[in-house]
């Protein structure tokens, strides 16, 4: 096993830290914090407040992405998914949630309310050509190859 990446955490809430729910996961929940139930009607959207607050290093983002469970149970995913947590951002995590169903929903303090994956990313540098190499799909996109 690799040796894990130490991330620099300030947890503003009475939740836990966000841990990994079994040792495949790749995902670590996180948590509202709130100081009263939210009500999501149909097809509303609110930020959520986690109480998080962490130090990436360099080279790495957070992405923050919908549950599945919230998703299939309740209708309740995330806008903007993945959400991108930048290196350099020192604010509060929050999650924008939405809501799919026809019912209202309410969000509980501590509700698992959606996941967060750590990434190492690269930054690049163009480089400006007149071609780019050609490939068997070329252009082709949005359903090219058709149904199976």
């Amino acid at each position: 096993m690799k040796d894990k990446l130490i991330v620099p955490i300030i947890n503003q809430s009475h939740h836990p830290l966000p841990s990994y729910a079994t040792i495949g996961s790749s995902g670590m929940d996180l948590r509202a914090f709130l100081k009263e139930p939210i009500e999501l009607k149909s097809l509303e959207r609110q930020l959520i407040p986690t109480g998080i607050f962490i130090e990436l290093p360099n080279g790495y983002e957070a992405q923050i992405r919908p549950r599945s469970g919230l998703a299939i149970k309740q209708g309740i995913t995330c806008l903007n998914t993945p959400g991108t947590i930048d290196a350099d951002y020192r604010g509060e995590i929050k999650v924008i949630l939405i809501n799919l169903s026809k019912e209202n929903q309410i969000i509980n303090d501590g509700d698992r309310i959606a996941q967060m994956v750590i990434q190492e990313v690269k930054q690049i540098e163009w480089q400006s050509v007149e071609n780019i190499n050609e490939t068997t799909r070329g252009a082709g996109g949005f359903g090219h190859t058709g149904k199976v």
